[in-house]
């Protein structure tokens, strides 16, 4: 093992220390100062609730790491999934439902060489994976079931995403649904641009044509009706800077399990 590698080893597990220590504390405010250090502050970490999502959040990025979301075997799929919420009505997505998706683009601008937009076409035509994990919402329902898709790594690296980018936010065609991830859940091979389920093209209750499937986080977070990818560096200028719209309600920003 080289000297940097033992330095950084060493750095790891001493904040890991710390903050478990911190964790066990009457106070999370400890934890916040420590995990300020080394940029695991969340982007809602503001009043008094910033200490805990700090916490929250360094905890599991040091803790679980790159550990993997549970995946399930295809008999333990729910049947019926439950399809939370209604689709969109407007003109817009009502056209698209009804030539199949045919003029859908997904595009991804930002920090990258090479911005553009793919069709849904292009996109099943591409390696994809498939996985069998469970949607978890904060309201206590849950479901199982088999996602498809291309791994939000590979479009990345297709776009040339610059060494600088530290989030990627994404946006539904429902304007005020949109969200982020930072580069750890981003380039996670669980994380996918879904467009199939169960075997099947993904439904229209489900997020059709189009949605992130984020599974080492709650079910909020893979947003449907997928339509823009922004790759930045910042999260200010994006709504009120707190990385999604769901943190704007109140929920947090990053939600693992």
């Amino acid at each position: 093992m080289s000297d940097s590698t033992t330095t950084t080893t060493t750095r790891r597990n001493w904040l890991r220390r710390s903050l478990l220590l911190a964790g066990g504390s009457t106070s999370a405010a400890v934890a916040a100062r420590v995990a300020d250090q080394y940029g695991l502050v969340p982007p809602d970490a503001r009043g008094i609730w910033a200490p805990g999502h700090t916490l929250n959040y360094a905890s599991h990025r040091l803790l679980a790491g790159d550990a993997p979301a549970r995946e399930f075997t295809r008999d333990q799929i729910s049947r019926p999934p439950h399809a939370n919420g209604k689709p969109p009505s407007d003109a817009e997505y009502v056209r698209h439902r009804e030539s199949g998706f045919a003029d859908w683009r997904l595009r991804i601008e930002g920090m990258v060489e090479r911005p553009g937009e793919f069709s849904v076409a292009e996109l099943r035509a591409m390696p994809v994976r498939s996985q069998v994990t469970q949607v978890a919402c904060e309201e206590g329902w849950s479901y199982i079931a088999e996602w498809t898709g291309v791994p939000l790594t590979a479009l990345l690296e297709r776009v040339g995403m610059t060494p600088k980018a530290k989030y990627v936010v994404y946006h539904s065609i429902q304007p005020r649904w949109w969200d982020s991830i930072d580069m750890y859940d981003a380039l996670h091979p669980q994380t996918l641009v879904v467009c199939g389920m169960n075997g099947g093209t993904l439904p229209v209750g489900h997020g059709a044509p189009l949605r992130l499937r984020v599974p080492r986080q709650l079910g909020y977070k893979s947003v449907k009706y997928l339509t823009r990818l922004t790759v930045t560096d910042s999260l200010e200028g994006f709504g009120k800077g707190m990385g999604s719209f769901a943190a704007e309600r109140g929920y947090a920003w990053y939600s693992g399990i």
